[in-house]
């Protein structure tokens, strides 16, 4: 075989390996953001292109927006305000998929961290969302009887029918604590669907990590005591939600209250600064973030015991003293 023979045979041959194997397009980083749930919702993923970022990013917009209208408790006719108008009228109520599974992970939390953390706290909230727009304390005699319209207990599913009975009047389900966490998981889903598999929803500080950036060992996060302490962090392939009054609370005769607020007490947090959960779900960490908060560095080193991989860093402060429990490092 002569030379110009072997030089074309090497060319047709390279030419058919690249046919039959053919090397994917770089994946390049698209940023998407968007004001949902009341929050800044930020997508960040790894296409190969722009149409395909562009839809990954439309879809999972999409999908918050059909959960918000299943969730908000700030919509009149939203599923789960129409579910609430039905407590105390002895019925079991069908209800969606989606409502039904975060209730389910909510009234698993609930009964694991004791009733700190409780979908049925609503009467509660609303009390403190009233209060704090007009800034006047809640007087004793309304924080009794929103209390009493409480309790997980008080909340009822059957999974056979996937239907939901309320059983005390005057009953109100709050989802916020994990709410946020559940959309971005469910937002992730429909990027994965388009095989896009590096990918960051970030919901008002509930996020969750698919794989690393290409060429990277992890996504890049920062966390905060919620004074002067910050870790960097590269994390994948996990959840993490962030909980604190920072910018939403009540001040009323020099005292602040967290929006956070105690479920048996029916009063926000005094001496709460800052949570950050880490676990392998985004709804989990979002209402651990939450549960932590109530229970205190004390009792949430028992209740941690029950949620397998999760890791908490716990701020509190009382006065000049300052309590930290991290496990993050």
């Amino acid at each position: 075989m002569t030379s110009f023979s072997k030089h074309f045979l090497f060319l047709f041959l390279s030419c058919l390996i690249a046919y039959a194997f053919p090397l994917h397009a770089q994946e390049q980083r698209y940023t998407f953001e968007k004001g949902l749930m009341g929050s800044p919702f930020k997508l960040v993923l790894y296409a190969q292109n722009d149409s395909i970022a562009k839809v990954a990013a439309d879809n999972a917009f999409k999908r918050v927006e059909e959960l918000n209208e299943i969730m908000s408790d700030y919509r009149d006719g939203s599923e789960i305000n129409r579910l609430s108008a039905t407590s105390g009228s002895g019925k079991w109520v069908p209800v969606s998929k989606d409502l039904f599974d975060i209730l389910a992970v909510s009234q698993d939390i609930s009964a694991k961290t004791g009733g700190v953390f409780d979908a049925t706290l609503g009467p509660v909230v609303q009390m403190w969302r009233h209060a704090t727009r007009k800034g006047i304390f809640p007087p004793e005699d309304e924080i009794r009887d929103a209390l009493a319209r409480t309790g997980y207990t008080k909340l009822k599913m059957d999974t056979k029918t996937r239907s939901i009975m309320l059983t005390q009047k005057g009953m109100r389900l709050d989802i916020g604590g994990l709410g946020k966490g559940y959309a971005a998981e469910e937002a992730i889903k429909e990027v994965k669907k388009l095989g896009i598999t590096s990918a960051m929803m970030d919901a008002g500080g509930k996020i969750v990590l698919t794989n690393p950036p290409p060429g990277t060992k992890g996504w890049n996060i920062n966390v905060s005591n919620g004074s002067d302490s910050l870790k960097a962090m590269q994390l994948s392939n996990v959840a993490l939600a962030t909980s604190g009054p920072t910018y939403r609370f009540m001040e009323y005769k020099g005292v602040r209250y967290s929006h956070i607020v105690d479920p048996k007490s029916g009063i926000g947090l005094l001496f709460h600064v800052r949570t950050t959960v880490i676990s392998p779900d985004g709804t989990v960490a979002d209402a651990l973030a939450t549960a932590f908060s109530v229970a205190g560095i004390d009792q949430s080193k028992k209740y941690l015991k029950r949620f397998k991989g999760s890791r908490v860093w716990l701020v509190e402060k009382q006065g000049d003293r300052v309590a930290e429990w991290n496990m993050l490092e």
